[in-house]
């Protein structure tokens, strides 16, 4: 897939040169090659003649290279594994003690309920035991005061009878019969 077909072109413009800067002369020297690296000269003969001992030193530099990459990714590993496992533990920890917190907080908020269904259970109790005193205090009185009026109104009886036994054995004179008579008859007493 080409650049130019999957990214608009205004946006891949600054990524091309422009014919100027093309035309441009490099202003630039390039450095001459370096026999101390070797990098882009001839081989030297003694290698050639070795019969290519320069590609088993480069085997050999690759398989060192291997085994050091993959000696440093194992040390990278286990101490990525070690600090995971550090991460972990502490993770752990925090969720413990969170956890702890969070039960003795819950002992604690239970303690508090149980106490305050406690004071309340015996504030409860006080007041019924206060409420039955004075309902039985209540009663004792209404109970006493039905008796006084009991006897009042027994002893309003007996007196009425006593009265009506001494009325009915005083000799009335016949001059005060009819007068008698007519009062007992306008206001009658039960006996």
């Amino acid at each position: 897939m080409a650049l130019s077909t999957s990214r608009p072109h205004h946006l891949l413009r600054r990524f091309h040169a422009s014919a100027r800067a093309l035309a441009r002369v490099e202003p630039h020297d390039f450095s001459q090659p370096s026999d101390y690296l070797g990098s882009w000269g001839e081989r030297p003969p003694a290698t050639v003649a070795a019969g290519g001992g320069d590609t088993r030193e480069a085997w050999a530099r690759l398989e060192r290279l291997r085994k050091g990459y993959a000696r440093e990714v194992g040390e990278l590993r286990r101490q990525y594994a070690y600090e995971a496992q550090l991460l972990e533990a502490e993770r752990q920890r925090k969720a413990e003690a969170r956890a702890e917190a969070a039960r003795v907080a819950n002992e604690e908020r239970k303690a508090a309920k149980a106490a305050a269904a406690q004071t309340r259970a015996a504030e409860r109790r006080a007041f019924e035991l206060d409420f039955r005193q004075a309902l039985m205090k209540e009663r004792a009185q209404k109970l006493e005061s039905w008796r006084n009026k009991e006897k009042l109104k027994a002893q309003k009886k007996t007196d009425h009878r006593e009265l009506l036994r001494r009325q009915g054995s005083v000799w009335v004179s016949e001059d005060k019969m009819e007068k008698k008579i007519l009062e007992a008859i306008m206001h009658t007493t039960p006996l």
